[in-house]
């Protein structure tokens, strides 16, 4: 259904990576590297955009109650607050919290980070949710990652694990980065810290495509689980 607007949104992101990092090397930032592209920010507006549109738009919900960058800050249990990338309200009760994240180069540096946060964010934000920080209803929480599609995340991990007892045997021989966030990405749903979740592995070559190798964690499958939770609110 929405598969060029997509392609689209995904595709301008590392245009706009590079406007990013062009603009910090200009301005004499000392992060002007990989991490420049993305410490500006906004990379990933076009999906949220996007996504706003179709809360907006197709459904109906009333622009107001939709909240992104600052404004999209929630209150957290183990700490004051979490700001999340779209935030959809109605009056005291949150609807949608959705988090949008990339990785572009540097891979095997972040991943322990990325994987983290992701299970941070959600342990933080379900617990807020049970003690009724967030409204009386359970609310739908997204998590969307974008993965660079390059020989550094396709490709197996050089390092063996050695940790003082068996691992898992979905990381025995060495998976490469993209299967490792394909499978955080899945057993994030799985064990319901978030509902649903989109994996993305992009090519920043226009001639290559864009795929999406889990066929759970697709973007059409991501925007139905979130229609899904938005029509049962009592705005519709």
């Amino acid at each position: 259904m929405y598969e060029d607007k997509f392609e689209a949104a995904i595709r301008g992101s590392y245009e706009v990576r590079e406007q990013q990092r062009a603009k910090q090397i200009a301005d004499g930032k000392q992060d002007a590297g990989q991490r420049g592209a993305v410490t500006g920010g906004a990379h990933l507006d076009a999906l949220t955009t996007l996504i706003v549109g179709h809360i907006v738009e197709d459904l109906g919900y009333p622009a107001e109650s939709i909240l992104t960058g600052k404004r999209a800050e929630l209150p957290g249990y183990y700490r004051p607050t979490k700001q999340w990338d779209l935030v959809v309200k109605d009056g005291d009760q949150l609807v949608a919290a959705i988090e949008f994240k990339s990785q572009s180069g540097s891979f095997g540096n972040n991943f322990n980070n990325r994987t983290e946060e992701a299970i941070g964010s959600a342990v933080d934000t379900q617990r807020a949710i049970d003690a009724g920080l967030l409204g009386p209803a359970r609310p739908w929480l997204g998590y969307l990652f974008v993965l660079e599609d390059a020989d550094g995340s396709t490709r197996g991990a050089s390092r063996d694990f050695s940790p003082q007892f068996k691992v898992d045997p979905a990381f025995r021989n060495r998976p490469s980065y993209a299967e490792r966030y394909r499978l955080l990405c899945k057993r994030l749903v799985e064990e319901e810290l978030y509902d649903a979740a989109c994996f993305v592995l992009a090519p920043k070559e226009l001639d290559r495509p864009i795929s999406q190798p889990d066929e759970d964690l697709t973007f059409d499958r991501f925007i139905d689980s979130l229609t899904r939770h938005v029509k049962r609110n009592p705005y519709l």
